[in-house]
């Protein structure tokens, strides 16, 4: 290990007070229907990836503990969500749009007070630096007010009749029964809380189960799930996934299946339903997002966007660029200038000012990252930073490697970690080539000035990935964007306002424009007798 890593890891003396942890964070309570149940079985121990010194050794720092919940208390879960959707005759799918949007605010306010609290677990966690977690808390309350304003638009659209052929009607969107989040560890807030607040908005009744990692900043949150939705609607369940979720989705009662994740994992668990056809999945799953560095591209620009699109977060993300393709004739500039500013990029814990590379939480991640190194060294690759792949405990420092080729295991696989492929190239056919033989199509971006030469990688990429980005990394924002993928990256597309619509179904009431049809309609909607059929305007 070189010596500018040895003293990465801080003395318990020397953490700042304000980010401390409570000495013990046992957590023993989980949410169905309405009540906070108390678990006394076996807990599962959540570990830092935050080492301590102790004298002259490291310890890594054990956080907390969540429940080892069983299949028995994961059926608890979905009865209490099944019975609270009654075949949608529940009081929460009845309900009024107004209504549920005054629940989701109550829970948004409840919310808002807990920040500093997730904001800590999710630097403790998943070793998120503290701005970056400040950002994802922030983000994911403005992702709820978004949504509530897209609702309101998507009522207000709503509330007319329209007249076709002789037919009138009223279209609307309706839930479609018993969701199940999950989300991943990389964003436990805030990309959870994208699929769960619109299933929940939209009428859903719904079990969450949190991440692998970042499962403790939920608990600050449960009373406010308990305290702002009828029970019923949202039960928080906590355990080993092959025990819960697998139980779950065997009954044929899950209606809706929201998972951010692998697609091993997405597909080992829909085969599971017994009725797949009647499951409707929305997937966030692998990417293997390319860059596209042309001849005449911006170095400066370039260099930083591919820095920040590989090392955000260790390149810990689903959008992350995990594998570069520089012209040939400018990788060399491109490289001093890459090496230069990750070079630059402050190593450090998650609350440290202006750290930028922080450990990372995956068990055994550091020394899979190693064998990707070692495998692209062993066939030709070199290190062409300064320590790069340097290792201490759960801390890897970014290793740029080149030249990548087909043969090497990065190449191919998402490293989902700070190590940065590049590809030399000479012809554009080269990255082309590569994007159509791939089994992900999330995105790609282009860096580059041509408006020819660009336009035509533009018309080689449509088809195969959800976005293109123009000398920019790739990216999900803005939220009013549509967020999908093809191949084996995604099913469904998330915005907020597509969101609304995949948690959703439309439905009509329609009849003949006679005198006695339009007399029927007008005392429904006058006398205020149905909740589906009015023309009510939500300010």
């Amino acid at each position: 290990m070189s010596e500018f890593l040895t003293d990465l890891f801080p003395a318990e003396e020397n953490i700042p007070a304000h980010v401390q942890l409570p000495a013990s964070m046992e957590q023993r309570e989980y949410l169905i229907n309405g009540e906070l149940r108390t678990w006394a079985g076996d807990l599962n121990p959540v570990m830092s990836p935050v080492f301590v010194k102790k004298g002259n050794t490291l310890e890594q720092k054990k956080i907390g503990s969540t429940p080892l919940l069983t299949s028995a208390e994961a059926m608890d879960a979905l009865n209490a969500a099944v019975a609270a959707y009654d075949l949608g005759h529940g009081a929460w799918p009845l309900m009024t749009v107004s209504q549920r949007i005054e629940h989701v605010e109550i829970f948004l306010g409840k919310m808002r007070a807990q920040r500093t609290a997730v904001v800590n677990l999710l630097m403790w966690e998943i070793g998120k630096s503290q701005k970056d977690s400040e950002k994802e808390f922030d983000r994911t309350c403005d992702y709820i007010v978004d949504t509530i304003h897209a609702l309101k638009e998507l009522d207000r659209n709503s509330s007319k009749f329209v007249q076709e052929q002789g037919i009138m009607g009223q279209v609307r969107r309706v839930p479609l029964g018993v969701a199940l989040c999950m989300g991943p560890f990389n964003y436990p807030l805030n990309e959870t809380f994208t699929t769960l607040f619109p299933a929940l908005i939209m009428g859903n009744t719904v079990v969450f189960k949190p991440a692998k990692f970042g499962v403790l900043l939920v608990r600050p949150l449960l009373e406010a799930f308990r305290d702002s939705f009828p029970a019923g609607v949202i039960n928080i369940i906590y355990g080993r996934g092959r025990e819960t979720v697998g139980a779950l989705m065997e009954t044929g009662k899950i209606d809706v299946f929201a998972f951010i994740g692998t697609n091993k994992g997405a597909n080992d668990l829909k085969r599971l339903h017994p009725k797949p056809h009647r499951l409707k999945a929305i997937l966030g799953l692998d990417a293997k997002n390319p860059a596209i560095v042309l001849p005449d591209a911006d170095m400066d620009n370039a260099v930083s966007e591919c820095v920040t699109g590989t090392l955000s977060f260790n390149g810990q993300r689903c959008t992350a660029l995990k594998i570069l393709f520089v012209h040939r004739s400018v990788v060399d500039v491109f490289m001093k200038k890459l090496t230069e500013a990750v070079s630059k990029l402050k190593p450090g814990m998650p609350w440290d000012a202006g750290v930028a590379l922080t450990p990372v939480p995956e068990p055994g991640k550091t020394d899979y990252l190693k064998g990707l190194v070692e495998d692209a060294v062993s066939q030709g690759a070199r290190i062409m930073n300064a320590n790069g792949g340097t290792i201490n405990k759960t801390f890897f420092y970014p290793a740029i490697l080149f030249p990548v080729n087909d043969s090497m295991k990065v190449y191919w696989e998402e490293q989902f970690g700070p190590v940065i492929p590049i590809v030399p190239f000479e012809s554009d056919d080269e990255p082309i080539r590569y994007v159509l033989n791939s089994h992900f199509g999330q995105q790609l971006s282009i860096f580059g000035k041509d408006s020819k030469r660009i336009a035509q990688l533009i018309d080689a990429f449509a088809n195969q990935v959800g976005r293109i980005n123009l000398n920019t990394q790739c990216q999900r924002g803005p939220d009013s964007f549509p967020f999908n993928g093809r191949k084996d990256s995604a099913e469904g597309t998330l915005s907020v306002s597509d969101a609304l619509r995949v948690f959703s179904i439309r439905s009509l009431v329609a009849a003949k424009t006679s005198p006695e049809n339009k007399q029927i309609i007008g005392n429904i909607i006058r006398n205020h007798e149905s909740a589906f059929l009015n023309t009510d305007y939500i300010f």
